[in-house]
């Protein structure tokens, strides 16, 4: 299985760009490129549990009347959480006083409170949005001259992950998400900011595609709870390709979906409590 994109000429990454723009993203017109991935081993029961954890989210009440302030503190807290990944630890608290002076935690904080603005861009313009990305993320941390600019090993696979955020396809709109996330993880296309940007197009595609339209769950900080060694393992086995390691990197990544929803569960419970 070559679900790891090179310049694509096999796998769904060639499938994928043969996906009309403007057919419908549910419906693909030919093959699905990501259909297969409901079949490998764990994936689907996973991808449900991710989807049910979600809708519960949705469906609090507290989102009635509060999800711009529920929206705001989970991209503070993805934010956090996606730093730390990195390894700039800073505490809850001290991010929300907004005494941070640490770049790549700056960073972090500018891409994830950007996103909103994002999502009707994404599926239309990915590069676009993946630059902009980049730019908030390293603007301390990169020469001006490298921001917003990808590699050039990078364009023919990233012309396969922009693929995927413009095609169509039926698979879940959280597998989407952790291809695009494992695309851009794997291939690393900025020499700086490449993580962090890489979780926020993950979080950004399941934003776009329906899955956490609202924006109040946290997927960062469900990776940052399983742990930065077994994020690092994941991707190691979808940088590999074999359909264990494709599969391992998929659980992975609808296992932090899950934990997410339930950090924007207690988020809600928070302002229920005033």
């Amino acid at each position: 299985m070559t679900i790891p994109m090179r310049p694509p000429t096999d796998g769904p990454g060639a499938a994928a760009l043969g996906a009309r723009r403007g057919a419908p993203r549910s419906r693909p017109a030919g093959p699905d490129p990501l259909a297969p991935l409901l079949d490998l081993p764990g994936v689907r029961d996973a991808a449900e549990a991710a989807r049910t954890a979600v809708d519960r989210l949705l469906g609090h009440k507290v989102l009635r009347r509060e999800s711009a302030g529920v929206s705001s503190e989970s991209a503070l807290r993805g934010a956090r959480a996606s730093a730390a990944l990195e390894g700039v630890d800073v505490p809850l608290a001290q991010v929300r006083t907004g005494d941070v002076s640490e770049p790549t935690l700056q960073g972090a904080l500018r891409v994830s409170v950007a996103l909103g603005s994002m999502v009707e861009t994404w599926d239309r313009a990915p590069g676009q949005v993946l630059a902009r990305m980049h730019v908030l993320a390293a603007a301390d941390l990169a020469p001006a001259d490298d921001l917003g600019r990808p590699s050039a090993q990078a364009g023919p696979r990233l012309g396969g992950v922009f693929a995927l955020v413009t095609g169509a396809t039926s698979a879940p709109a959280v597998l989407v998400a952790a291809v695009v996330h494992g695309e851009l993880a794997a291939v690393e296309p900025f020499a700086v900011g490449s993580g962090v940007v890489a979780r926020a197009a993950g979080r950004l595609t399941g934003i776009a595609r329906g899955l956490d339209p609202k924006a109040v769950s946290v997927p960062e900080v469900g990776f940052a709870e399983l742990g930065a060694p077994a994020h690092a393992a994941a991707l190691a086995g979808y940088r590999s390709g074999t359909p264990e390691g494709v599969a391992g990197w998929l659980v992975h990544c609808a296992r932090a979906t899950e934990l997410g929803a339930r950090e924007g569960l207690a988020i809600c419970e928070s302002l229920l409590r005033g």
